[in-house]
């Protein structure tokens, strides 16, 4: 009697246009609400640090092993080529000068050039190597500007990175520009949050991607940690340095170093995290 009266009563709901109720809208329902609790009670802070590149201005140096290649590869080229038009107007040049020397000379013989003026190839060499002459190249180092670790223009054939220095807990450290997630934004907006947070640095960004590129995770001391608040998990995201202009001077202290010099100012496990995903350059 009892499931009879059940069967007329689920008959009646699906009758009067009432959508009935199904295990999988339910375990969907529950799975939303738990998701919502977990995260309302998450122990972890989350944060999230641009890690800002300004990419080399000019070429690296090149090793021995790479000299010898490129002289290795010069001289295959030199050996296999063919004679370039200017080399083919020289050889003429020189060879209507052994016929003006000739004592059985007749100008008549020209092909039509008359009494004008002709340029020779000498003549244009000449004029070019006076040009190269007076032409100086900008210095590949400039000691002044490479010893300033707050200037962008410094160590023009590396790959810079952005340091600021940071409160964290009861110290100063110096860290990627980070700051803390605020409900309703992504990860990325906080790193851009992040980046513009830097009072009056205005530097202008490429982000890479809306994916972290790695993430850092520490938990508190247990002096100060509880059930509520065990640590933080700092996610990282690229970005590139897209303004060719220099930025103006941001208030809080910041540094511009290669990744040789990260490890004089990173903590080593900090270190540890952000050395997996900046290449050599």
């Amino acid at each position: 009697m009892a499931s009879r009266g059940l069967v007329r009563f689920v008959s009646r709901v699906s009758s009067s246009g009432l959508r009935p109720l199904s295990s999988t809208s339910v375990c969907r329902a529950t799975l939303q609400n738990k998701h919502v609790t977990d995260k309302a009670t998450s122990p972890w802070t989350l944060m999230a640090a641009v890690c800002l590149q300004r990419l080399p201005v000019i070429s690296s140096d090149l090793s021995p092993i790479e000299q010898q290649f490129k002289h290795m590869l010069s001289q295959m080229e030199l050996e296999k080529s063919m004679l370039s038009d200017h080399e083919l107007r020289l050889l003429e040049d020189k060879e209507r000068m052994s016929r003006k020397q000739a004592n059985d000379y007749d100008s008549d013989d020209e092909d039509g050039r008359g009494d004008q003026d002709i340029v020779l190839t000498q003549d244009l060499e000449d004029s070019w190597e006076q040009k190269f002459k007076s032409f100086q190249p900008a210095p590949r180092v400039r000691a002044d500007v490479d010893e300033n670790l707050t200037s962008p223009e410094r160590c023009l054939a590396d790959s810079l990175l952005l340091l600021v220095e940071q409160q964290v807990g009861g110290q100063k450290m110096w860290l990627l520009p980070q700051t803390q997630w605020q409900e309703g934004e992504t990860l990325r907006q906080t790193a851009e949050r992040a980046l513009s947070s830097l009072s009056g640095a205005g530097f202008k960004a490429t982000f890479l991607g809306n994916a972290p590129c790695g993430v850092y995770k520490y938990k508190l001391p247990k002096a100060i940690r509880t059930e509520s608040s065990v640590g933080t998990k700092v996610f990282f995201f690229k970005a590139i340095l897209s303004d060719s202009s220099r930025p103006a001077a941001p208030t809080s202290p910041f540094l511009w170093v290669t990744k040789g010099e990260l490890q004089r100012y990173l903590k080593p496990a900090y270190m540890a995290k952000v050395d997996r995903f900046i290449p050599q350059v």
